[in-house]
């Protein structure tokens, strides 16, 4: 019987010299007793120590890929049997290249089990470390320190993800059989044994905070998230003491969600739903009329902001409109509604033109932007000002509606539409109120957007700015009738 001793941390060549030796000497698997070091210190293979030549003429031998893959697997397994059992199929595979194929062959399914659980582990590693910053803030390269107790030797074969994926950092990850350590230019992978850090970061109670926030009570699975979350790892996740309060007050809080009535989705959700129902039909319209343009402008993705928006909110009015209306762009509900100024800002306007004798329905009323722009905060979707890149892109469409509406007035409602219109960054306060002619044929008229008026918090600063506001909507109903 002959002993061999190997470090048995994972490492191929160890195994694969000394089995290449051993087979090129004819030694059978049965005659061969492997040990990792420390189970049997005072026998250690020697290469001298081997036959002069092999005991029977033998031909090189050979395996297929798949048996390299697999070796390099299951030496990070924890079962000092591993040797052996690699040994084993070495040989048998001499006599059958198909070994590997027969799942039912007693070596070759331990084998492939052997492999399932150290990628298990590593997979288990890449899930479960826990960097805690150490050392100053203020360095060039921010430093952590992680602990993690595997169950087979995957150290070595698993800090390579962590260095891609860390690059940016130094970072040490130990333990109980040795650590890994990156320093931005070199892996270093070390066998010395280390003992436990007792590290407290910051960042623990935003693990906690995070899951804490994405437990589901209503699809809590104990059995399955302690398969994928054994209780082995619990002790070193920050978040981890939170879990048996969680799974205690479960039942209670899927109670108290059931007897809740269920509450309405928002309206440009169905909305949404609707639109990605309805394959929209080709426009009939003949090109170069308001339909046709309505109907291209539907599908414009021309900026990002169709990506979020419910629909494209076109402009809207007689197609001889002598006065266009242009705001900024539409808000929540004419989102839903596919109509410009329908919403709060819109009321406000009608009641106000109304009061100035201008009739709305002789009234062509449109927006710089057609896609509406929103910060989802709750339930709610709070208004974003468009940019300059989006205003321009969509300023393409406004100079379409002008060409064909043929205005003689032209309201500018808001320093973006104005902006849209002039191409140019006047202060507002600079030319509200004022009539500026744009060229032979149209007049623009500058006044601020109705939304203003609506934020205003000063009641006093409010009723005068509304007073301001009528006061301009008289002036444009005084150049109309000029212009008639």
């Amino acid at each position: 019987m002959r002993r061999v001793v190997l470090a048995g941390r994972g490492e191929l060549a160890e195994w694969r010299d000394a089995a290449r030796a051993f087979a090129a000497a004819g030694i059978l698997p049965e005659e061969i007793d492997w040990c990792e070091k420390g189970a049997e210190p005072d026998l250690a293979f020697q290469r001298d120590a081997m036959p002069p030549a092999p005991v029977m003429a033998r031909k090189p031998m050979t395996v297929p890929p798949a048996f390299i893959e697999l070796v390099e697997t299951v030496l990070c397994h924890s079962d000092p049997a591993r040797f052996s059992l690699l040994y084993r199929l070495l040989w048998r595979l001499q006599l059958d290249r198909q070994l590997l194929e027969v799942a039912s062959d007693e070596d070759v399914a331990r084998a492939r089990l052997m492999a399932k659980n150290v990628q298990r582990d590593a997979h288990k590693m890449t899930a479960f470390v826990r960097f805690k910053e150490v050392g100053a803030v203020s360095a060039d390269r921010r430093k952590f320190l992680a602990w993690f107790e595997p169950d087979h030797h995957i150290v070595r074969r698993t800090a390579p993800f962590f260095q891609r994926r860390f690059t940016d950092m130094d970072w040490l990850i130990a333990t109980p059989e040795g650590s890994a350590a990156w320093d931005g230019e070199r892996l270093t992978i070390s066998d010395e044994p280390c003992g436990k850090p007792n590290l407290t970061d910051a960042a623990d109670e935003l693990w906690r905070t995070y899951y804490a926030s994405i437990f589901n009570p209503a699809r809590l699975k104990l059995k399955a998230m302690q398969a994928e979350m054994p209780k082995k790892y619990w002790k070193n996740l920050p978040e981890a003491d939170l879990i048996p309060g969680l799974i205690a007050s479960a039942e209670s809080k899927v109670g108290a969600m059931a007897g809740r009535e269920a509450t309405q989705s928002l309206p440009f959700h169905d909305r949404l739903q609707e639109a990605a129902r309805t394959i929209p039909a080709e426009p009939e319209a003949p090109a170069g009329t308001l339909e046709a343009l309505r109907a291209e402008a539907a599908a414009c993705t021309r900026c990002p902001l169709h990506a979020k928006a419910t629909q494209t909110v076109f402009g809207e009015g007689p197609r001889n409109a002598e006065v266009m209306f242009v705001g900024e762009q539409p808000g929540d509900q004419e989102d839903i509604s596919g109509r410009p100024f329908v919403g709060p800002a819109g009321r406000l306007l009608d009641q106000v033109i109304t009061e100035a004798g201008i009739d709305r329905s002789m009234l062509y009323v449109t927006n710089a932007v057609k896609h509406f722009k929103y910060e989802p905060r709750d339930k709610r979707r709070i208004h974003q000002k468009p940019n300059m890149s989006e205003v321009k892109h969509c300023r393409w469409w406004l100079n379409l509606e002008m060409a064909l509406i043929k205005p003689k007035l032209v309201v500018a409602m808001g320093a973006t539409a104005l902006s849209a219109l002039t191409d140019t960054k006047q202060r507002l306060q600079d030319v509200r109120g004022k009539a500026i002619a744009i060229d032979e044929r149209r007049t623009l008229f500058v006044t601020v957007h109705p939304s203003y008026l609506l934020r205003i918090p000063d009641e006093r600063l409010k009723a005068e700015e509304l007073a301001r506001f009528r006061e301009d909507m008289l002036t444009i109903q005084r150049l109309m009738l000029a212009a008639a």
